[in-house]
């Protein structure tokens, strides 16, 4: 009974998404725009900002593009500057290419892509599961799942256990998959651009658990495996990833299975907020807002949850660059617009919200990203407070509370 419920519930779910995907128009960045006047779809803004870079500027940046050298710091110093004037929407993933060495990592690396999709193939076919409807199999992979467990209660065997590991992985990213940008056109409804993409998602993070099996699969990279499939070729969105979160200079100090590193960063951003803004901390103490609440999720997602899709790109452009400590300038840009208005609330009702799902107003290109250029984290200061957090875990080590956020729909 239970199982014709759940596929019931599915192909309701599929006819709505249908009919919501049949019915609905895009914006430039392919984000679905409602219909009735004044209604919006999951906090997006489609009122976009973002500086157009003229036809010269354009041929320069091409230029710096096609004789690309990483390790030269006038490339680096000229990028920079073009991410400040703002990137062509048609020459992102050229950037991002360039600045992530993705053609350097596919032909250094041992590891074959196309291989390893072939492999994951394997199990998708004896569950009787295709890659193209990963999301309609969610109840199958829960109930087959359970089935295992229960019988892994009685069987030690090694095959036994390995297919429960890989059950639970296909079934916790195809969950996730459900959450990730789901107004976006290559992942909303039941159309084949949706169906590829959704299966392009699933196989990116697939392929990534299985490069790199000690970090696995953990909450967060679904939207920044889709952020990158939204500006490069499949296998070079994987690459892109794999770099973003290996390599230090990046993010690699934001992910982990079990969340930890995370954790961590969160209380570094606290000391630097406590530092740079010690009455706005104080307050938000006060009224019983902590900063995992919300900088977790920012992090997690690396802010792709803000509104204005424009800024978001532009923030990316600035971690690409600049790694980590884009960042925490990033988060702490949005608290000082939002300073003033979380000052005046005193209610922890209140003030949640507001830091969660930040307003057009502040998350707009031409106020946020301003502001953020004028916006400074020096590493040293992220070193001091850094080992502010190592004293005191060393000293007095206590337990946070919501440290494992449930992150919402992008």
């Amino acid at each position: 009974m239970e199982r014709r419920s759940s596929s019931a519930g599915s192909r309701r779910r599929s006819w709505t998404l249908r009919r919501r995907s049949e019915n609905v128009r895009f914006d430039e960045f392919g984000f679905a725009i409602t219909k009735k006047k004044g209604q919006k779809l999951l906090h997006r803004c489609h009122d976009y900002r973002y500086p157009q870079l003229s036809s010269v500027r354009v041929k320069e940046l091409c230029e710096l593009l096609s004789y690309w050298n990483g390790a030269s710091f006038l490339c680096k110093n000229q990028i920079e500057r073009f991410i400040r004037m703002g990137i062509p929407s048609s020459l992102r993933g050229r950037v991002w290419r360039c600045l992530l060495s993705v053609d350097n990592m596919r032909q250094t690396s041992h590891f074959n892509y196309e291989a390893c999709l072939a492999e994951v193939r394997g199990p998708l076919v004896d569950l009787g599961v295709s890659e193209y409807g990963i999301l309609s199999a969610i109840a199958t992979l829960s109930e087959t799942q359970n089935d295992l467990e229960a019988n892994q209660q009685q069987s030690t065997s090694l095959e036994m256990r390995f297919a429960v590991d890989d059950i639970t992985l296909f079934r916790q990213i195809a969950l996730d998959l459900q959450r990730s940008f789901p107004t976006h056109r290559s992942l909303l409804g039941n159309s084949p651009e949706a169906i590829e993409g959704q299966a392009k998602l699933f196989r990116v993070l697939i392929a990534y658990a299985r490069y790199n099996p000690e970090v696995g699969y953990c909450q967060g990279m679904s939207y920044i495996a889709a952020v990158l499939l939204m500006q490069l070729a499949e296998e070079e969105a994987f690459w892109a990833l794999t770099t973003l979160l290996d390599q230090p200079q990046y993010v690699a100090d934001l992910y982990d299975m079990n969340l930890s590193k995370i954790q961590h960063q969160v209380k570094v951003f606290d000391q630097l907020l406590k530092h740079r803004k010690p009455i706005l901390a104080q307050h938000l103490e006060s009224v019983g807002v902590l900063t995992v609440d919300f900088v977790m999720r920012w992090f997690l997602t690396l802010f792709t949850s803000l509104p204005c899709w424009d800024s978001v790109l532009a923030v990316w452009d600035l971690i690409i660059l600049h790694g980590l400590s884009a960042v925490f300038r990033t988060a702490l840009t949005i608290i000082d617009l939002l300073e003033p208005r979380l000052m005046e609330l005193n209610d922890e009702g209140a003030i949640l919200p507001l830091l969660l799902r930040v307003p057009v107003d502040v998350a707009q290109y031409t106020v946020l990203i301003s502001a953020l250029w004028n916006m400074e984290v020096q590493d040293w200061e992220l070193k001091c407070m850094n080992n502010l957090v190592l004293d005191e875990t060393l000293s007095e080590p206590t337990p946070e509370r919501r440290t494992t956020p449930v992150l919402p729909r992008a």
